[in-house]
């Protein structure tokens, strides 16, 4: 445990030093670093993205060329950086039009979630709000990614997991779990890596129904 609470710290510490807004930034630096999600002058759709730290770690990785559009209930500090783009809105909601008329992109080379239900301290209905948000991650990534394009989303583990892990690999050509160091060992926090969009995607029909009233 001691050992744990100091790469915590570590990570924390690290974050601020070098400008992030959170450690979260070192965890998709390890994802990329290992799976290879972005390529430079990639358009980027960040769902649940603030604080904005994975907007910062994808805007350095696409470079100039490309750009990036953070999505989340709540606004997100703006940034110096002119190719990140914010849009406050309940992913529930988002459409094609809202984002173009905040970025004029409308399909992306990489669609990522950081989106986490909000916590009851059970871990069966937070798993189960964790794989409603993926869901709707794959729901979305049928309109707005490109074929060939990458998905990756943050979990919690559970039962429902082996199920999501199978519609993800009907849906791209390679799907497979990543634990970066980042992340807490004693944490269900897994990130399902999406690579290689299939062309036509099956988007059942009520797989992501809308949340109650207050939040993802």
């Amino acid at each position: 445990m001691a050992g744990q609470r100091e790469l915590h710290d570590h990570f924390f510490k690290e974050a601020k030093r070098n400008g992030f807004r959170s450690r979260a930034a070192y965890k998709l630096s390890e994802i990329d670093d290992k799976r290879k999600i972005f390529s430079k002058g990639d358009a980027v759709l960040d769902l649940g993205a603030a604080p904005g730290s994975w907007l910062q770690v994808a805007s350095k990785r696409v470079g100039k060329k490309g750009v990036v559009i953070g999505v989340d209930l709540q606004e997100i500090d703006a940034f110096d950086d002119t190719q990140i783009h914010t849009l406050v809105c309940d992913v529930n909601e988002l459409t094609s039009d809202m984002l173009h008329e905040a970025s004029d992109v409308t399909e992306f080379d990489v669609i990522m979630s950081d989106m986490a239900p909000k916590t009851t301290g059970n871990r069966t209905i937070d798993h189960h709000g964790s794989m409603r948000l993926c869901h709707r991650a794959i729901d979305l990534s049928a309109t707005l990614l490109k074929p060939d394009g990458h998905l990756l989303m943050k979990l919690l583990e559970g039962e429902a997991y082996p199920e999501l892990l199978s519609r993800a690999g009907e849906c791209f050509k390679i799907a497979k779990g990543f634990k970066p160091k980042a992340s807490r060992a004693i944490s269900t926090e897994l990130f399902l890596v999406c690579k290689h969009r299939k062309v036509h995607i099956p988007v059942p029909e009520q797989v992501a129904p809308s949340p109650p009233t207050g939040g993802w």
